[in-house]
């Protein structure tokens, strides 16, 4: 769906064309257990960017806990997203997703600020309400709370942005009128979507989001989901994430991996454009192959430059 005038770069690089459009999931090298390596995780980052991926996206995961399974990219996210940002050109540049509630929002609003300035305006943030038990103590939060503070943390960040000087008050503090939280970003604001439900209504999500990021689901839990989201909010962006492993064979059929399929390239053209019927704005995808960069290949090839 178009991206309905929005000021953001990024905003209007994922969602400004009628069709869907596609993203990658750092970390690109699959190194999400330990610390990648940073020359080939930028190395990919470009080369996706060149092969016509339009978003990359990085995760927000404070604390490695290796029962979940996974570190995101390991590094923060801000100066990892400042540092993809100097190394590429107009790719929009997104969190999927920084956890508000372990974050202070004025420390939000201001990095969020500053690595959309220094990338010309192409941060597009998802937002989350966290999914680690072990990280709300870990951070003094009850987890119980996750809910609330989710919605004041939206509020205040559309304020910090928005105005100057504001007066703002939450369970994060208070913030009285001689002080104020710069830089601005280079829009009004910078998008949010939310993740999951972050413990919200879908009508919520729909009025105070830009746009609702969700996790990989079945084509018919998924088709459900769109319908019920356009009637709520109408032409804000939809997009998933979803795991991708190519096979040798291009007429393979699928096989289901963790959030994803593994299969040919033939059945991944014919699975994208059906979610692109169904009004799928944006997908992000984990490629799961191997070569890493022969892969983004064959997909920006084979799937993204398809008619």
């Amino acid at each position: 769906m178009p991206a309905g005038g929005h000021e953001n770069v990024g905003y209007r690089r994922l969602f400004e064309s009628d069709g869907l459009t596609f993203g990658a999931g750092f970390p690109l090298t699959g190194a999400n257990r330990s610390t990648p390596t940073v020359a080939d995780e930028l190395r990919l980052a470009k080369h996706a960017e060149t092969v016509g991926f339009d978003g990359l996206w990085a995760r927000d995961v404070p604390t490695y806990w290796p029962k979940f399974g996974d570190a995101g990219q390991t590094f923060d996210t801000w100066p990892w997203l400042s540092h993809v940002a100097a190394h590429t050109d107009d790719v929009a540049l997104g969190t999927s997703s920084v956890v508000l509630t372990l974050r202070h929002p004025i420390h939000v609003a201001k990095s969020a600020a500053t690595v959309d300035q220094l990338s010309d305006g192409r941060l597009v943030l998802g937002v989350a309400s966290g999914d680690r038990d072990p990280e709300y103590p870990a951070f003094g939060v009850d987890r119980e709370e996750r809910g609330d503070l989710f919605r004041e943390s939206v509020e205040a960040l559309r304020t910090l942005w928005r105005e100057e000087f504001p007066e703002l008050e939450g369970r994060w503090g208070s913030l009285e009128g001689d002080l104020d939280v710069v830089p601005k970003p280079t829009a009004e604001t910078i998008p949010l979507l939310p993740t999951g439900h972050a413990r919200q209504s879908r009508e919520w999500i729909a009025e105070h989001g830009d746009g609702w990021l969700f996790y990989h689901l079945p084509e018919r839990t998924l088709e459900d989901y769109l319908a019920d989201w356009r009637e709520a909010a109408g032409k804000k962006p939809f997009a998933i994430a979803v795991q991708v492993e190519l096979t040798d064979d291009p007429t393979a059929d699928p096989e289901h991996l963790h959030l994803g399929f593994r299969a040919g390239v033939e059945w991944f053209r014919e699975y994208f454009a059906r979610l692109e019927a169904m009004g799928l704005d944006h997908a992000i995808v984990g490629i799961r192959n191997d070569d890493r960069e022969a892969a983004l290949s064959t997909f920006a090839d084979e799937i993204i430059d398809q008619p």
